[in-house]
Parts: structure tokens; C-alpha cells; sequence
């Protein structure tokens, strides 16, 4: 068994402390063989191989700026041709890295690989040009931590490259491919994206199962993204455990061996997503608000406890107002915020009321140790109503610095850290 499937192993039979291993999902371009003829090569999105007679099959191609040592790594393990690549789906960490691939291929005299994906894929590209601006700001705003360690995951001039090339081969539903002997299924199904893909190869017992599993709570609520679809991603989950597999390779994170192991950890998010469609939907019909649903759905904490189920990246919070959004729209119930008043309108009446922003905003500083919600809220309207307030802004950065500190997700982290740098840089450029 590989050293990676040895770690997973030991992590989900519970002879290992995941916190003790270091990070479950590695970044470090470097390439394991899973078994035989199947590499992994591990990545901010892995990218996936398997060898065939005609050629290497690969799964993903990282991302802009990880391709290039991606096929580094692939070419000191093989320098066969690039016969086939299979985008799981059209996020940029998973096809960014494609223009490395294709400039292997002409390096080295072999044919251009052959891109396959979802149908989708296009329609994503083509709406990545359309909103390029906002996908950059976001993207720093959630990965920004990862640039400054290296791991950037854009380019510095467009948010898709150029060199990310849509599919040659699209298919709807499902699709069978031959790839030099070796027989690969594809299955559409909606989860993190509208155009994801995850494959069944039969002859190595194995699923390759892009994002709908990543060792961590599943990516269903992303507050700054499109649409999720959690209910449909827990169909797939459904669907991967009932082919027996023998070998899980997802996008992020370790592989996984054996069938047990393997049916344990799909179902079981499959399990904590479906909870929360059922107590969201069920509250929904009953006439509840947003703001009563996310006070009174909780998973179990010994749920989030599991090591792939750590709300390290998206967290349920933000899985049922995603929930809301898919089925009821983004109206949450409070007819006031149906047409509200501008922000900064409402937070200079509530200053007035309160005796000034910077009341509001030291109220916020007591507040921050007993009940960090209401200070955020607090201090964020004493901002809004008077923009150049430093002692305000001095008092909203340490709010959001110690906020972020607390939150596990990557998102809120991400949201929380920004705020903070915005009142720093108001700070900073303070010509007194």
C-alpha cells in the first residue's frame, strides 16, 4: 500500500491523530504512485493518472500556477504522451494548469491531449470572462492566504487564462470512454457545480471524485459563489458508495483503499447534507424566516469532529442559506430588507440615536469577548456612518482581526480577515 493510502488508512481506522499528520490536503507538487499504473500527484487540485496502453489518462489539471510543476512531477514519473484529460468540472484550481499540459505535449513532438467535460464547462468559461473582476476579488479575498505562501492559484492578467481551453468532448449525463484499453465512466451530477463529473474505472476499482468529497465539510454554501446543490451532491455520494470501490481518489485531500473505508466516508457526508435539505426544507414549509432556521438547525458536533467532515472550508451555516436561496430566493422573510434603506442611511440614524459612531463602536469593543455576532453588527454600522471615524476603524479591525481568529472556515476566515485589512488601511493612509 502507498505511503498516502497507509495515512488515510490509519486516519479513518482511527490508529493515526489527523492533527498530528500535518495537513490532510498537501500542497506540495509531489507525485505518489497509488497503485501499479495510477499516480497522484498532489496539488492545490490534484491531478489524477492513469496509464494506458495509448497514453496517460489525467483527471484535472491544477491551476495556473501549479501546472507547470505538476507536469514536472508526472514527467520524472512517465514521458508518455497526454492522451486524455477529464476536467471533474470547471473551477479554476481544476483546469487553470491546462496550457502546461498542452505545452508537455508540444515539447516533447506528441499529439494535443484530448479534453473532455461536462457540457457546462463552456457555459462556466464563458461566464468567468463575463464576470473576471469580481471572480479576482473574491478569489483573494478566499485564497489570499495561500498566495502569500506561494500557492496562488490565478494569473496576474485574467482570472481564466486564455490557455484554459473549454472541452472537445462533452456529454450530458453519462458517457463511456475508451482511452487505450482502459474503460472510463463518466456520471453528470449537480453539486458543487452545475458541471461536475465523477468517473467509475472498473478495471482498478476506482472512483475519481473531483470535489464532492475533500476530506472536510462539503463546499455546499460558499457565501461568495454561484448556486451549490446539496441535495443533488448527496444523490452522487449515494451513487459513488453503491459501485463497491476498492480505491477513492478525490480532487483534495488523501486518497482512500478499501470499501468500507470508502462507503463509511461518502455516506456519511452524504448523511450531514441530507440532514440539513430535510430540517431547512421542513422548516421552509412551515412559514419559518431564515434568521429562525439558522438559529434552530445544528449538526451534532461529534459529526463535525470527523476528519473529513470539519467545517475547515465551508461550514453548514452557510449550507442552509444556500438551501434557502436554491428553493425559496433571497428574500429571508424580514419585510424590512425586502426594499431596505441604504446601509449608511440606517447606521447614521442609529449613531444619532446612540450618541455617535464612535458610541456604537466601543459599545461593539465591549461587546467582543461576550457576544462577537452583535459586535461585528455594532461596529459595522458605526463605520458606515462615519467612514473616517480612526478610532472607529481601529476598533473594527481588532473586532474582525479577533473574528477571524476564531472561525474555522476558509470562507468566513477569508471575509472576516478583509474587513479587518479595510479599517487597517484606512489607519495607514490617516495623513494625521
Amino acid at each position: 500500500m502507498s505511503q498516502l493510502l497507509e495515512l488515510s488508512a490509519g486516519i479513518l481506522d482511527g490508529t493515526t491523530d489527523p492533527d498530528g499528520t500535518g495537513p490532510i490536503n498537501r500542497i506540495n507538487f509531489q507525485l505518489s504512485s497509488i497503485t501499479d499504473r495510477v499516480a497522484l500527484v498532489e496539488a492545490f487540485s490534484h491531478c489524477i493518472l492513469f496509464e494506458t496502453d495509448d497514453g496517460l489518462l489525467g483527471f484535472d489539471t491544477s491551476s495556473v500556477q501549479g501546472g507547470a510543476r505538476v507536469v514536472s512531477a508526472i514527467r520524472n514519473w512517465r514521458n508518455a504522451p497526454f492522451h486524455t484529460l477529464v476536467y471533474t468540472h470547471g473551477h479554476l484550481d481544476h483546469v487553470g494548469g491546462c496550457g502546461a499540459f498542452m505545452d508537455s505535449a508540444s515539447a516533447y513532438g506528441h499529439a494535443r491531449p484530448t479534453l473532455v467535460g461536462h457540457e457546462n464547462i463552456k457555459r462556466r468559461m464563458d461566464r468567468y470572462h463575463l464576470t473576471d473582476g469580481y471572480n479576482a476579488t473574491i478569489n483573494r479575498r478566499q485564497f489570499g492566504q495561500f498566495s502569500r505562501r506561494g500557492y496562488d492559484i490565478s494569473s496576474d492578467n485574467a482570472f481564466l487564462p486564455k490557455t484554459s481551453e473549454a472541452p472537445d468532448i462533452t456529454y450530458r449525463d453519462k458517457m463511456t470512454l475508451d482511452v487505450g484499453g482502459l474503460s472510463v465512466e463518466l456520471n453528470h451530477e449537480k453539486g458543487e457545480t452545475d458541471d461536475h463529473t465523477w468517473a467509475w474505472i472498473p478495471t482498478h476499482k476506482a472512483i475519481c471524485s473531483g470535489d464532492f468529497f475533500i476530506w472536510c465539510f462539503p463546499n455546499a454554501g460558499n457565501p461568495q459563489k454561484v448556486q451549490r446543490y446539496p441535495m443533488e451532491w448527496a444523490r452522487a455520494l449515494r451513487d459513488m458508495a453503491s459501485k463497491g470501490a476498492e480505491l477513492l481518489l478525490p480532487a483534495h485531500g488523501l486518497p482512500i483503499a478499501g470499501a468500507d473505508r470508502i462507503q463509511l466516508v461518502l455516506n456519511d457526508v452524504a448523511s450531514a447534507l441530507e440532514y440539513l435539505v430535510q430540517e431547512t426544507l421542513q422548516r421552509m414549509n412551515e412559514g419559518a424566516k431564515l434568521d429562525d432556521i439558522l438559529q434552530e438547525v445544528r449538526v451534532d458536533s461529534s459529526i463535525l469532529e470527523k476528519p473529513y467532515l470539519r467545517p475547515t472550508y465551508d461550514e453548514p451555516e452557510f449550507i442552509i442559506r444556500n438551501i434557502w436561496r436554491l428553493y425559496g430566493g433571497w428574500y429571508d422573510g424580514n419585510p424590512a430588507r425586502l426594499k431596505p434603506a441604504p446601509d449608511q442611511i440606517l447606521a447614521a440614524e442609529l449613531a444619532s440615536l446612540a450618541g455617535g459612531a464612535l458610541a456604537l463602536a466601543e459599545r461593539a469593543s465591549t461587546l467582543m469577548a461576550q457576544d462577537i455576532r452583535l459586535a461585528c453588527h455594532l461596529v459595522e454600522l458605526a463605520v458606515q456612518a462615519d467612514p473616517l471615524d480612526q478610532a472607529a476603524h481601529e476598533i473594527r479591525a481588532a473586532i474582525y482581526q479577533h473574528r477571524r481568529d476564531q472561525e474555522t472556515s476558509l470562507m468566513a476566515k477569508g471575509i472576516y480577515g478583509a474587513a479587518a485589512n479595510e479599517s487597517k488601511t484606512v489607519l495607514n493612509d490617516d495623513p494625521s
